[in-house]
């Protein structure tokens, strides 16, 4: 498993143009003309509801999957000075939710700031936990506890419930260190009852497929992870793997990306078209940047309104209620079968 981060291989893939320039040379349906057939061209946002804020692309993990290509060899990481430009903009915002993100949001290391100013303002707080943070070294051990103390809510990716399909997807030794925090979150009172504290793991597929339906699932996850582990959660997200990134680049080296793409064409879902994510969420970059979700700011694709308001130093609301949101190809991920977001299922 490759421990380097496109970016630092240099692959051609790292960049974004040339991730763009490869979804749209393509003889397939357009992601536009299935909206067009909907009267849903363009995309038009929703009230706010979520406020995603990639705080750095660091990482202690080189998963296979990762669309952030993300990775310890990643430097980018939010300043504190941008971060109070966010505080700023969700004051105004309407958003009830913050959902944080990376990386591993964890080694920012104004993280813990961040989280205790988002709690002062009494919005609902996500952190993307990668599990393996919590015990990677001392200095995060007492993260369940720090959570539980602000009542984040917390998203963590297990991509199977034995060690060789997680491990063969997120590197050597993940499943057992994930197994470890998801007891050190249980044993401070997260996903058991009455304690209001949320544990969501993800299931995102190893290969090129789709996902199976969600709620078998996590039924299965459910029952697996108590007999074996003893480990308790509250929900399963089944998220579709986008064709960005670094699963673009197994797809592509695979042989696999025309019939993925057909795939996900053929499983286009107009409910899940009206529901997608991007309706009501920002997503905001560590440099400040302003993008309709994380996956259009992986593609460096910034929302659309006048340049100097791209940037959360100039957040101005009613024009980014007023806007059409950007889509290419990557976004049929987003609409197949039941749709896919960072919160799961959305038809």
């Amino acid at each position: 498993m490759n421990t380097k981060s496109l970016l630092s291989q240099k692959h051609q893939l790292s960049s974004t143009k040339s991730q763009v320039d490869f979804l749209e040379d393509s003889t397939l349906t357009k992601f536009s003309e299935k909206l067009i057939q909907q009267n849903l061209f363009p995309l038009t946002p929703i009230p706010l509801e979520v406020f995603q804020v990639n705080i750095g692309k660091m990482c202690n993990q080189v998963c296979k999957h990762c669309h952030v290509d993300a990775g310890p060899d990643r430097k980018e990481i939010m300043t504190r000075e941008t971060m109070q430009l966010c505080i700023d903009a969700i004051k105004v915002s309407g958003a009830t939710t913050v959902d944080l993100t990376g990386g591993a949001p964890e080694m920012n290391p104004d993280f813990r700031w961040f989280v205790e100013e988002l709690s002062i303002l009494g919005k609902k707080i996500i952190v993307r936990c990668n599990l393996t943070i919590i015990v990677a070294n001392k200095k995060y051990n007492d993260l369940p506890e720090f959570f539980k103390k602000h009542k984040v809510e917390i998203v963590s990716s297990l991509p199977y419930f034995t060690a060789s399909k997680t491990d063969s997807q997120r590197g050597d030794g993940v499943f057992e260190k994930s197994i470890q925090a998801l007891g050190m979150l249980n044993s401070v009172g997260y996903s058991k009852k009455e304690s209001g504290l949320i544990l969501n793991l993800v299931y995102n597929p190893s290969g090129a497929f789709l996902p199976s339906d969600q709620s078998s699932l996590e039924k299965e996850f459910k029952l697996k992870l108590k007999s074996l582990y003893d480990i308790d959660f509250n929900n399963l997200f089944a998220i579709t793997n986008l064709p960005i990134s670094r699963f673009l680049e197994f797809l592509v080296n695979s042989g696999n990306y025309d019939n993925y793409m057909e795939k996900l064409i053929n499983a286009y879902n107009p409910i899940a078209a009206e529901n997608v994510m991007c309706r009501n969420t920002l997503s905001i970059s560590w440099n400040g940047f302003i993008y309709d979700c994380d996956f259009n700011q992986m593609l460096e694709m910034k929302i659309d309104v006048e340049e100097k308001r791209q940037h959360i130093s100039n957040f101005e609301i009613n024009g980014i209620n007023q806007r059409r949101i950007k889509t290419n190809q990557h976004c049929f991920g987003c609409t197949a079968g039941s749709g896919s977001s960072c919160s799961g299922n959305v038809a």
